[in-house]
């Protein structure tokens, strides 16, 4: 059944020969194998399964379901002559694994809870269950009521006060559970080649490098930016660019904050320049055509076009203003909030993020910038709403930019060049 050229470790055909239980977690690093060995696990309890009862593949949404599963089980170099028995559609609700109808289900919210109710189902596949509302598990494992039903599901680490740590990972002892867990560090996985892991260290630091690289379950607490340090990260000249971006987090009563990017020809990343308005502080509120006209005026004044501009997703009518305004060039944020502050820690950790001295409102904002520490008792990974905005216009632009500068990361610096 297993494709005789896909190097398994001894984890992984430990746990795949195990996954016997009522719930079957692999959690731990990114790459470190928990998915392949889930995903043939759950392939081969696909083959053996009795006609009664629906066989499930739930994810955050059809697309990370696609992507996360379909992908990698449809993918011949890694599955071999097993990824002709796997047959999807992209964007269709159902598949084919090896001649069984398989049905998929997004879980974004609580309302997705509502797609399981009078279902029956005898196997389930759960991809980056910390993501799913608990709601949404918990009537996913009531659907499963035929005799040996299993469910099978992969995460990565997340707060150790989530709910599927403290409700089914700290409890896989009690015998009532019917739980076996796996973790897997990236360790784990001897194939990969060691540029990638060199990559994958540089890309994730401080909360993420602990939780992807290292597997562990911790608290995100305290600044979140704790890389930030004045005397490294701020600077009083600016070399000639290569490229420019704009970020706006958006505002009316509360601040409204512009920031200019630039890809410096040091390949680094500057914030160049600042342009924020505090409506409470100087008693004037401005409306969205008055915002359009001092950005434009803005930019004009120092001579720059940028090729993007990302504004804050959730300001619909401040968009429609700079695109009646012919705003050139203009595209919705990624609004993913922990990738974007990672993407910004990124950056920050290997001195390829720096900020101009005049940018006096992110200045004040960063060093400020913290976990939110009721939302951290809760399980959740959030930052206080409180002096963010340049914060979030600097995520806005750095994150939706990632495609195009990640690859600096592991790049010699041009200090580090010119000394080697």
């Amino acid at each position: 059944m297993l494709p005789p050229e896909l190097p398994l470790s001894r984890k992984q055909l430990r746990s795949i020969g195990r996954a016997t239980a009522r719930i079957n977690l692999w959690h731990g690093s990114v790459r470190s194998g928990k998915t392949i060995a889930s995903l043939l696990a759950f392939v081969i309890a696909v083959a053996t399964a009795g006609p009664s009862g629906l066989i499930i593949i739930c994810g955050r949404s059809l697309q990370t379901i696609e992507r996360n599963v379909f992908e990698p089980l449809m993918d011949r170099a890694l599955f071999g002559p097993l990824a002709s028995h796997i047959h999807h559609t992209r964007g269709a609700t159902t598949a084919v694994i090896l001649g069984r109808t398989v049905h998929l289900i997004g879980a974004a919210d609580t309302r997705a809870e509502g797609r399981l109710r009078g279902l029956t189902a005898q196997l389930a596949y759960v991809d980056e269950a910390t993501l799913l509302p608990e709601g949404f598990w918990t009537q996913l494992l009531a659907r499963l009521s035929i005799k040996g039903a299993r469910l099978f599901a992969t995460t990565n680490p997340d707060s150790p006060r989530h709910w599927l740590k403290t409700a089914y990972l700290d409890r896989r002892g009690e015998p009532d559970m019917n739980l076996r867990a796996w973790h897997f560090k990236l360790a784990d996985n001897p194939s990969l080649d060691a540029d990638y892991v060199a990559s994958l260290t540089a890309e994730y630091v401080g909360l993420w490098r602990k939780r992807m690289i290292d597997g562990a379950w911790c608290v995100a607490e305290g600044a979140i930016y704790d890389m930030w340090d004045e005397s490294r990260h701020v600077v009083t000249e600016l070399p000639e660019m290569r490229r420019y971006w704009v970020g706006i987090d958006y505002g009316t009563s509360n601040p409204f904050a512009a920031l200019l990017l630039g890809h410096g020809v040091d390949d680094r990343l500057y914030v160049c320049a600042e342009w924020r308005h505090d409506g409470r502080a100087t008693h004037r509120q401005m409306t969205d055509a008055q915002y359009s006209a001092a950005v434009r005026t803005w930019l004009r004044e120092q001579g720059i076009r940028p090729e993007w501009t990302f504004v804050d997703p959730s300001a619909a009518s401040f968009s429609t203003q700079l695109w009646q305004d012919d705003y050139p060039n203009l595209a919705k944020a990624t609004n993913d909030v922990a990738d974007g502050i990672r993407s910004v820690a990124a950056a920050l950790a290997a001195g390829r993020l720096l900020v101009h001295e005049s940018c006096e409102g992110l200045l004040a904002e960063l060093p400020g910038y913290a976990w939110d520490p009721k939302a951290t008792a809760a399980g959740e990974d959030k930052p206080l709403k409180v002096d963010d905005h340049s914060a979030d216009a600097l995520r806005y632009v750095v994150h939706s930019t990632a495609h195009e500068w990640r690859h600096l990361l592991t790049m010699p610096t041009t200090e580090e060049a010119t000394a080697a």
